[in-house]
């Protein structure tokens, strides 16, 4: 097929819009997932993987977001503080201390692991209440994930 011929994204001509998630009854991983896809730009038609295409994403009521099964009581997050040994909290305890970076977490496990991915994860915006100073962007609501509505 001699007319035909592969798209690759330049950086310079992707146009960026931004979208507005309510993480209110939301499940962490399922939410997570859907956002991990915009801000790679996995939802377009012309993602290319060595370019990031990816979107702004505002996810809201981060406080109110829901664990599946037992994991709030038995999920456990661990760092090592440079000293002996780890320190760990539950999800429960996290979510009531630090609810945002509950879904840094979550989506910055789903993106690249390289520059790239640190790039990414810095379109992300959270908030634990439902304001966000992001109103002059004019956010569009983000549906058609599998669980956004």
């Amino acid at each position: 097929m001699p007319g035909t011929k592969s798209y690759n994204a330049q950086t310079d001509t992707i146009e960026r819009g931004w979208f507005i998630v309510d993480g209110e009854d939301q499940i962490v991983g399922r939410i997570a997932s859907d956002i991990a896809v915009v801000l790679m730009g996995k939802h377009r038609p012309t993602y290319t993987p060595n370019v990031d295409t990816g979107e702004f994403v505002i996810l809201t009521n981060c406080d109110k977001v829901k664990f599946s099964g037992n994991k709030l009581n038995q999920k456990t997050y661990t760092w090592y503080t440079g000293y002996t040994g780890l320190r760990s909290e539950t999800a429960e305890a996290r979510l009531n201390r630090k609810p945002e970076q509950i879904m840094r977490d979550a989506v910055r496990r789903m993106l690249p692991k390289n520059k790239m991915g640190r790039q990414m994860l810095s379109k992300l915006k959270i908030y634990a209440g439902s304001e966000h100073p992001h109103q002059a962007q004019n956010p569009q609501p983000l549906t058609g994930g599998r669980t956004l509505k």
